[in-house]
C-alpha cells in the first residue's frame, strides 16, 4: 500500500511540474503580427471593397481625365506631324502652280511660242492676247488662227518656220492673225447690239455647201479629213470658222443700209418697166456679167446652182420665165434676178449684184470710239521658248 500511494504522488507531482513548464512556455513566446496571419476570404474581400472607390461622376470625371491625359502625350505629336505634311504639301503645290503659270506667261507674252502644249492651256486657262474695247480677246483664238497658217504653210508649201526665211514669212503674218481675232471680237460686239446671230442651221448648210462645191463626197467624212489635211482642223474647228464667216456677213449686210436702199431701187425700177439688161450694165457690180447684162454663164446654174449662192438659186427655181426677184442677200451682196428661160430644166438667168461694204468699214469706227490694246509684240521676230 505504502508504494502504490508513493508511485500515485509521483505521477501527480510531474503532471504537475509538466503544467507549470506549458504556462511558462506560453508566457515567453511572442505574439505574431497581424501581417503575417492569414486572412480568412471573407476578410480579404471586405478588405478589397472597402479600398474600391465609390462610382459617382466626379469619380468618372477624374478617370477620363486622367486616361485623356495620358492619351494627350501622342495625339499632339501626330496633330503636329499632320499638319507639318499639309503645310510642306500645300508649298509644294503652291510653288510648283507658280512655276507653271511663270513658265506658261514667259511662253506667251516674251516667247510667243506655238506649241500644242501652249495651245492646250489656253483652251482651259483664258489669257488674254488683247483686249478689244472693254472686251478681252482670248490667246487661244490668236493661236487658232496661227497654227492653222502654220501647218498649211508647213505641210503644203514645205516652208521651214526654224530657217531665217521663215521666222521672216511668219514674223509678217503674226500682226494679220492679231488683227483678225480682234476684228473678230468686234464684230461680235456689233452683232450683239444689232441682234444678228448664226444658227446651227446655218452653219450646217455652209458645211454642205462647201462639201458640194469641192466635191468632197455625200458626208463628212472626206471634208473632215481635208480639214484636218490642210488646217489641221477638226470638223467642229471647220464649223467656228464659218460661223465667224457668217456672222461677219450677216453684221455687215445689217449695217449696210446703203447698198440696201440702192438694191431696193433698182429692183423697183425692173418691176416698173425698166430693161433689165440695161440696169445691169449700169449698176451691177459683178465685173463678169455687167457687159453681157447680168446673164449667168450656163456653167453657173448647172449641178443645181453650185455656181451661185443657194439663196439665188432657191429663187431662181421659184420664178416663172420672164419674171424679176425682189432683193436677195447673199453673204457678199444683195442681188436682183432675172429667170429668163428653164427648158428642159435648164435654167438661164441674168442677175444685178451690188456687194455689201466689207465688214472692216464697220469695224473702224467702233474701234476708234472703243480703243484696242495688244498684250504682245508682233512686229519683230520672237526669241527661242523656254523649253
Amino acid at each position: 500500500m505504502e508504494i502504490k500511494k508513493r508511485t500515485a504522488d509521483i505521477i501527480a507531482q510531474k503532471k504537475q511540474a509538466s503544467k507549470a513548464r506549458i504556462a511558462k512556455a506560453r508566457t515567453v513566446i511572442p505574439p505574431v503580427p497581424e501581417r503575417f496571419k492569414k486572412q480568412s476570404l471573407q476578410s480579404k474581400t471586405e478588405e478589397s471593397l472597402a479600398q474600391v472607390p465609390k462610382i459617382t461622376n466626379e469619380t468618372i470625371a477624374e478617370h477620363r481625365e486622367t486616361v485623356l491625359k495620358g492619351a494627350r502625350k501622342y495625339k499632339y505629336p501626330l496633330e503636329r506631324s499632320k499638319h507639318a505634311i499639309v503645310r510642306v504639301t500645300v508649298g509644294l503645290l503652291a510653288a510648283a502652280i507658280v512655276g507653271f503659270l511663270v513658265a506658261t506667261l514667259l511662253n506667251l507674252y516674251k516667247f510667243q511660242s506655238t506649241s500644242e502644249f501652249t495651245y492646250r492651256v489656253t483652251q482651259v486657262l483664258p489669257f488674254p492676247v488683247a483686249k478689244a474695247g472693254s472686251n478681252f480677246v482670248s490667246y487661244e483664238s490668236y493661236l487658232f488662227e496661227m497654227r492653222r497658217y502654220m501647218h498649211y504653210y508647213e505641210t503644203q508649201q514645205k516652208v521651214d518656220f526654224a530657217s531665217e526665211s521663215g521666222k521672216l514669212q511668219l514674223a509678217a503674218y503674226k500682226p494679220q492673225a492679231l488683227t483678225r481675232v480682234i476684228n473678230e471680237a468686234y464684230i461680235k460686239q456689233l452683232a450683239k447690239k444689232n441682234g444678228v446671230t448664226v444658227s446651227n442651221t446655218e452653219v450646217t448648210a455652209a458645211v454642205d455647201r462647201l462639201r458640194i462645191q469641192n466635191q468632197l463626197g455625200g458626208d463628212d467624212k472626206e471634208l473632215a479629213a481635208v480639214t484636218q489635211k490642210f488646217f489641221n482642223w477638226s470638223l467642229d474647228d471647220l464649223k467656228r470658222r464659218l460661223r465667224d464667216e457668217l456672222l461677219a456677213q450677216k453684221v455687215a449686210a445689217k449695217l449696210d443700209v446703203t447698198s440696201l436702199n440702192w438694191a431696193q431701187e433698182v429692183a423697183k425700177q425692173v418691176k416698173s418697166g425698166a430693161d433689165f439688161a440695161a440696169l445691169a450694165a449700169q449698176y451691177s457690180e459683178d465685173q463678169a456679167t455687167k457687159a453681157s447684162g447680168g446673164q449667168y454663164a450656163d456653167e453657173a446654174l448647172k449641178d443645181n446652182g453650185t455656181g451661185v449662192f443657194p439663196q439665188v438659186y432657191a429663187e431662181l427655181k421659184r420664178l416663172k420665165p420672164g419674171e424679176v426677184s425682189g432683193v436677195i442677200t447673199t453673204p457678199t451682196s444683195f442681188e436682183v434676178v432675172k429667170l429668163i428661160s428653164a427648158d428642159n430644166g435648164v435654167l438661164k438667168a441674168a442677175h444685178i449684184e451690188l456687194k455689201i461694204k466689207d465688214i472692216s468699214t464697220f469695224i473702224a469706227p467702233l474701234e476708234k470710239d472703243r480703243p484696242s490694246k495688244r498684250f504682245i509684240r508682233v512686229n519683230t521676230v520672237p526669241e527661242a521658248p523656254v523649253k
